[in-house]
């Protein structure tokens, strides 16, 4: 396959996955990168909500938005065809495919592991988030081994050498982070760095908790359109912040 697959994963929903995928789809977009997107969480269907506001959005202001060629999974796809099969045939016509998977462990998320160039996990500053990577000792501040997801990965890269495939880059992304410098922050900084050595992962500085992101989704718009013409979005140091946190992942990517 000529196109670079990205995939957004964890086993824990509400890490912020969809919204980061979609950030990077539209800011592979601006580049003028063509952009194929899977959703494999009907149920939930996040991703596929937000770009449905997107188009919504769009056409309500009459002004073209960048959008990916979409697909969100269901049923009645995976009845004909294979999730592979689909993402060989869309990498045809892409430069990348972005798959935004569920939260929560499934056959379907791993087999677009397996595919990936890239696996793109978002964490929440917390401990309570570090717990799918990493069993840990809070009293000594000691990781203490792998946690339930990053055998999963282990697992991925095990069968991606099998089937002969170049090593996946896992990039781990701190979501969420407060503007204050708390006892928890620090804790966290400490164990990521130490588990991104253990278990070989690129952790991402990361990306800050900001009200803007909230405010975007019901018009399927992110931090890559604020320069748009005719649209009338905020324009301040906070929001040049967030974006340039969104550039910096792309760059990991």
């Amino acid at each position: 396959m000529g196109s670079k697959i990205i995939v957004f994963a964890n086993e824990k929903g509400g890490t912020g996955k969809s919204t980061l995928a979609m950030h990077v789809i539209v800011a592979l977009l601006r580049q003028g990168k063509k952009v194929a997107s899977f959703d494999l969480d009907p149920h939930q269907g996040t991703l596929s909500h937000y770009l449905s506001n997107r188009e919504s959005f769009s056409k309500h202001m009459g002004l073209p938005l960048p959008s990916p060629k979409h697909t969100c999974w269901s049923d009645d796809i995976a009845s004909i065809y294979t999730i592979k099969g689909q993402v060989e045939k869309a990498s045809a016509d892409s430069d990348y495919i972005v798959i935004d998977t569920p939260g929560a462990k499934s056959d379907l998320a791993q087999q677009a592991m397996i595919m990936a160039d890239t696996l793109v996990t978002p964490l929440n500053d917390s401990l309570v988030d570090l717990d799918v990577l990493a069993t840990v000792d809070t009293n000594l501040i000691k990781i203490k081994g792998p946690s339930h997801f990053a055998q999963t990965v282990w697992s991925t890269r095990q069968q991606r050498m099998l089937e002969r495939k170049p090593p996946m880059n896992w990039v781990v992304v701190r979501n969420r982070l407060l503007y204050t410098k708390s006892k928890n922050s620090q804790m966290m900084s400490v164990l990521l760095n130490a588990l991104s050595r253990r278990i070989h992962f690129n952790l991402v500085g990361g990306i800050s908790d900001r009200v803007i992101y909230r405010e975007l989704f019901p018009k399927g718009l992110t931090m890559m359109d604020l320069k748009e013409n005719g649209l009338n979005l905020p324009s301040s140091v906070s929001a040049g912040t967030a974006k340039q946190e969104v550039l910096t992942l792309l760059e990991s990517l």
